[in-house]
C-alpha cells in the first residue's frame, strides 16, 4: 500500500506533535506485522515502492509507504507513532531535527546519496548553463532554508570558489560566514521544496535532489555544478524511533536497502544523478 500526505500545514503539525511524549520505541501496534515507512516520492518513495513490489514479500514483509511533501512531517509523524519508520533525510539533518525539536530518531541504515546540484533557468545565458563561474555579478541565488542544507549548499558554492567562508564553519554555515563574495552574489534562503518553482525568477538555486527529481531535472545533466561523493556525509539514511533498532521488520528493510537487487535499481533508474551508497563510496576514493 502506498499514500500520499501533502504537508500543507507541516509547521503547525511539527509544533502539535512536538508536544507529544518522547519514550523510547514505537507507539503504534504491529499486530500484522506491517511496517508503515514515511518518504518523500522521490527517490525514497520509488525506492521504497520497487522495494514492495519486488522483494518484499519473499523477505516476509509487509510494507506500507506514506508519501510526504516536506522534511518536517515524517520526523514528527514517526516521533508519535503513526510511522515505523521513515526514509528521506541524511544524518546531520537528523541530528539537526533531534537537537531542536527534542526528539529521539535514530540512524539504523545508509541506503543512497542524493547529490545536491546548482541549477539556472533553462532561458538563461549559455555560458552560465555551463559554468557556475560565469554567473553574473550581482546575482541572486537561493540556497535551502533549512540549518543543515543551508550550510551544505553554501560549502558547494565555496568548493568551487564562487564565495569564501570562514574557516572550519563546514556544514554549520550560513550567509553570516561568508568571507569573500566577489561577484557580490545575493544569497536568498527559500523553502527546499519552493526552490525548482522559483527558479524563473533567480539566476541559480542550489536544490535539493528529491526535489530536483521533482520538478523533472536531472541533477547529472542539468545542474551546472554537483556535489561530490568523496567525503560525502549526505547518504540518506533509514530512521526510526529510538529503542526500535531491532525490530526484525526494520532489520528486514535495512537489509533489502542494501541489497544488489536495490544497487541495479538505483543505477538503471537514476543514472548518476543518486548513487547506491557502495557506487559513492567508490567513486569518492
Amino acid at each position: 500500500m502506498r499514500t500520499s500526505v501533502i504537508a500543507a500545514a507541516a509547521g503547525t503539525l511539527a509544533l502539535t506533535l512536538g508536544l507529544t511524549a518522547c519514550g523510547g520505541g514505537s507507539d503504534r501496534g504491529s499486530d500484522d506485522g506491517r511496517l508503515v515507512v514515511g518518504a518523500t516520492p522521490t527517490p525514497a518513495g520509488e525506492v521504497l515502492a520497487y522495494i514492495q513490489d519486488n522483494l518484499a514479500k519473499k523477505a516476509g514483509l509487509d510494507l506500507e509507504i506514506k508519501e510526504f511533501t516536506d522534511y518536517v512531517t515524517p520526523n514528527t509523524a514517526l516521533q508519535e507513532g503513526s510511522l515505523d519508520a521513515n526514509l528521506y533525510q541524511h544524518a546531520p539533518y537528523l541530528k539537526d531535527f533531534n537537537a531542536s525539536k527534542k526528539t529521539d530518531l535514530v540512524p539504523v541504515a545508509e541506503a543512497y546519496l542524493p547529490p545536491m546540484g546548482v541549477y539556472v533557468k533553462k532561458a538563461g545565458d549559455a555560458k552560465t548553463a555551463k559554468d557556475i563561474g560565469k554567473l553574473r555579478t550581482g546575482a541572486t541565488v537561493a540556497v535551502p532554508n533549512d540549518t543543515t542544507n543551508e550550510g551544505r549548499a553554501l560549502q558547494l558554492l565555496a568548493a568551487k570558489g564562487v564565495i569564501g567562508l570562514k574557516k572550519g564553519v563546514g556544514g554549520t554555515a550560513t550567509p553570516e560566514d561568508i568571507t569573500s563574495n566577489p561577484k557580490k552574489l545575493t544569497i536568498k534562503p527559500l523553502d527546499p521544496a519552493q526552490l525548482p518553482r522559483s527558479l524563473d525568477d533567480l539566476d541559480a538555486a542550489v536544490i535539493n535532489n528529491n526535489y530536483a527529481l521533482d520538478a523533472g531535472l536531472s541533477p547529472k545533466k542539468d545542474a551546472i555544478l554537483l556535489e561530490s561523493p568523496k567525503g560525502n556525509p549526505y547518504n540518506n539514511v533509514l530512521v526510526v524511533k529510538k529503542g526500535d533498532e531491532n525490530d526484525p521488520r526494520v532489520k528486514k528493510l535495512a537489509k533489502l536497502l542494501t541489497s544488489p537487487e536495490v544497487k541495479r535499481f538505483i543505477e538503471n533508474k537514476y543514472k548518476g544523478s543518486v548513487l547506491p551508497v557502495e557506487e559513492a563510496a567508490r567513486e569518492g576514493n
